[in-house]
This record gives structure tokens, sequence and C-alpha cells, in this order.
């Protein structure tokens, strides 16, 4: 189409703009890493939600997608994937015919097991379905959401598994998203925690398990190990502040996400007015309380945010007059993605495609 021949100088704001060389640099070297090692990939699609990002995964070498919901997983079929882990706690069994549906259309359909209260919920699940689905056992290792907290726990899940037709374990996951607070120096220590954890319980359960651990800051790591048979990353194509600031697992200038804002007022000195606010980045932030910062390097902050506007701050806030335009760097991306219909592809500054957010939305 003639528009995708613009640049963004010819957009109306705010837009989130997806660098298309530097994702693909991104995902190759994760996959490369995978390689290298003899580890698994199969990247949590809950970060992009796009069937064009999966068939760039896949294409790449990627061996199936996480997804966190049915819905998702759904959505991403048309990406060609064959084989779907559902990473999240079934229990309604109303969601049986869909996840049958599901599992007719893959090579392998994994689901969660999250607890023994929650396995038992599952087994109902599963005899619905009427098909026999791979069980992937939750462990918590210290974010202290899902996942079971004692060994007598996992024995406990493990031996529902056993006594179903309908269930087969088949291997030990974990979301170890507390590294995302952790320094650059505490990293490798704290993640060979984690993964004594994981071998710890896995060993009193069945030493043959596969480990699925699943984090971006600590996918290179876990995979360099050669104890881990599969990771799975989610934001580590894009990026953001948590990744290229907060943990430091990849420089800024990779990250291949921004927003495209227009500063629309200058109530004052030390503080500038955007037309974007948490309907474009949500409210998350980072521990300091900054939802987004300039990409070009200026110290200027995105410290608050109403649901229209955004309010920067920072010592070169000044530079700024009303009418400018600048990119900021998200400090989670995963929300920004989910808050947009679709986003603009670019390379450099010209605008060469437009890829929906085909699962926008699918929290079913």
């Amino acid at each position: 189409m003639a528009e995708l021949t613009k640049t963004i100088s010819d957009l109306t704001t705010p837009v989130v703009l997806l660098d298309r060389a530097k994702t693909i640099a991104n995902i190759r070297s994760m996959q490369d890493h995978c390689n290298a090692n003899g580890v698994g990939l199969w990247p949590h699609m809950k970060t992009h939600k796009m069937v064009e990002m999966a068939k760039l995964q896949l294409a790449a070498g990627a061996q199936g997608l996480t997804c966190a919901k049915v819905g998702e997983a759904e959505a991403m079929l048309p990406s060609g994937v064959r084989r779907i882990f559902i990473a999240h706690s079934l229990v309604d069994v109303r969601v049986a015919p869909r996840l049958t549906k599901l599992a007719d259309q893959l090579d392998e359909l994994r689901v969660a097991a999250t607890s023994v209260a929650q396995a038992e919920a599952l087994e109902r699940v599963a005899m619905a379905t009427g098909r026999v689905l791979k069980v992937m056992l939750a462990l918590d290792t210290g974010l202290h959401r899902e996942g079971v907290r004692d060994i007598e726990s996992a024995k406990g899940v493990a031996a529902i598994c056993a006594r179903c037709p309908q269930l087969e374990l088949a291997g030990i996951y974990t979301h170890e998203g507390q590294l995302y607070g952790a320094k650059p120096e505490e990293q490798s220590e704290r993640t060979a925690a984690v993964l004594q954890r994981m071998i710890e319980v896995r060993d009193a359960i069945d030493t043959s398990l596969p480990l699925w651990p699943g984090c971006s800051v600590t996918a290179p790591l876990m995979a360099a190990t050669g104890k881990v048979q599969v990771v799975r990353p989610g934001a580590y194509m894009f990026g953001d502040m948590a990744l290229a600031v907060t943990s430091q697992v990849m420089a800024p200038i990779d990250v291949a996400i921004h927003v495209l804002v227009t500063v629309v007022d200058r109530p004052e000195p030390g503080l500038a007015l955007i037309d974007a606010g948490s309907k474009v980045f949500s409210s998350d932030k980072t521990a300091l309380g900054v939802h987004a910062i300039a990409v070009d390097g200026r110290d200027i902050q995105a410290v608050r945010l109403n649901e229209e506007h955004g309010y920067l701050r920072g010592s070169d806030v000044d530079t700024l007059k009303v009418g400018d335009r600048l990119q900021l760097m998200p400090a989670h991306v995963c929300t920004v993605i989910n808050l947009t219909n679709q986003v603009t592809v670019v390379e450099g500054a010209t605008i060469v495609d437009r890829w929906r957010v085909d699962a926008r939305g699918r929290v079913d």
C-alpha cells in the first residue's frame, strides 16, 4: 500500500513503533544461543500477541509457543504453530471443548498443574476433553505466585497425574520473574539458586523430567548451564526498561519497541505534558516510579500518567516545546502491546508494515 512508503514524520501520535531489524536480530540472538547449548526455545507470546511475530520466531527455530490463556493459543493458530504450552491454572471444566478443539489442531498441547487443589480441578477438565494432555508441574522458585511450594506438594501433583489417564506428567516449569529486580552482579548466583531448586524438586519425583524455566533475564544463563531442556522468555525480542535499564541484560540501543508521542503543553518550567497516558503505557512503572524514558539519551522521564496524558520531567525537559515529538522506551513492553490494536513496523524512519495485535484482550 502507498501509505507504507511514508515515514514516521507522517504519523499521528501516540503510536507504537516496532523496529523490524532490531526485532529480527533479537530473535536470532536468542535462538542462536539456545541452538549453541542444545536447548529448546518456546517463547512466551503474551508479550507480542501477534501472529506475524510468532511466524518470525518459529521460522528462526522456536520449537513451540508458550501462552498465558486458551484465547491466546487460539489466536496463534494461524501462525502455523504445532506445539503450545498454556502456562496458566486451568480449573473450569467449561473450557474443555475449546481445549479439545485446540488439541486436535496441534501436534502437542501442554497444560500447567500449579498446586494439588488446582491439579484436582485440572483432572476434571482433562477427563472432559477425552484427550491426553501433557502436564508441566509449576514450581514456585521465589516469585510467590503459582507453583508448588514444597516437595510433598510436588509429589501430590505427580500422584494426581499418575492416576488420571488423561494427564501425563511431562516436565517442571517455573517463572523466575523475581529476577527482573536483580542487579547484574547478582543474576548468575540467583539464577543458579533457581535452577538448583528445580533440580531438587525434579529429582524427588522423577529424574528424567525436563526443566523449563522461563524469564528473559535468565534465559541465556539458564541455557548455558546445560541442565535445562527448554527456556521460555517473553520480552527478549522487544526489550524495555526492565531489560535494558534495570536488569541490563540487553543494550538500550537494541530495544525494538518505542512509543512516539507529541508534547501537547508546557504548563510550567520543568514539566511537559504528552498525548500518551495510561491507556498507552498502562500504569506499570519501574521501582523508581518511571513509566518511560526518552530514547535519544536526554534526561526526560514519564513520571506520572493520567488516562490520556503523560507528565514528563527531568533535567532536559525544558528543551521541549509544544508540538515536539519524541520516542519513549516503556517500562514494561507487554502491557503496551496489549493496549494497542496494531504496531507500526519501521526500518529506520520508514514505515514498512503494520501488524495487528491478534491476541489483544484475549484473557479468556
